[in-house]
């Protein structure tokens, strides 16, 4: 009933996922030099093992079109090979993104179009401080409290990952 392909397919993207999880959450350097040693050989094997299968079947065969199209967007299916800051998932990305999914029936009445484009600005402001390890209540309160006096060209110091060095410090004299 399975079909033997298939299943060898997944078998041997399993394999590059389980070489991936064991670096997860370590520095991208390290990821990049384990990805560069252990991980390009097993997808290697997987390309060349595709093309081997898309040579013996059928160019009508689902299986063939389902290899073809993943063999003619490797650069894109390889690019994390290169670059240990890229994640093999984008699971990521999709559950960062869940909260905005969820709250889309709420954010139908954001009352205009404008009202919309405010809302999705605090929102990328709040996402933003959470991603730097920052408290955003905290964040925005010193913020807006503090806007108004520092000039242009040092507005800069107040994004999140420059507010967070700033506390640091002031946190590190106050002690």
């Amino acid at each position: 009933d399975k079909a033997p392909l298939a299943i060898e397919a997944v078998g041997r993207i399993d394999a590059i996922f389980q070489a991936e999880r064991t670096i997860n959450g370590t520095p991208p350097e390290h990821r990049l030099a384990v990805r560069q040693t252990d991980i390009a050989p097993l997808v290697d094997d997987l390309f060349d093992w595709m093309r081997e299968c898309c040579r013996r079947m059928s160019t009508k065969n689902p299986v063939t079109h389902a290899m073809n199209y993943f063999l003619r967007r490797a650069d894109t299916f390889t690019r994390f090979l290169t670059d240990g800051r890229i994640c093999l998932t984008n699971n990521a990305a999709e559950r960062a993104l869940r909260g905005i999914a969820l709250g889309r029936k709420a954010w139908l009445f954001a009352g205009s179009d404008r009202g919309g484009e405010r809302a999705a600005a605090m929102y990328s402001l709040i996402v933003t401080a959470r991603l730097n390890d920052v408290d955003p209540h905290a964040w925005l309160a010193d913020v807006l409290a503090r806007i108004n006096d520092i000039p242009n060209p040092r507005l800069h110091e107040l994004l999140p990952w420059h507010w967070k060095a700033h506390q640091q410090v002031h946190n590190t004299i106050a002690a």
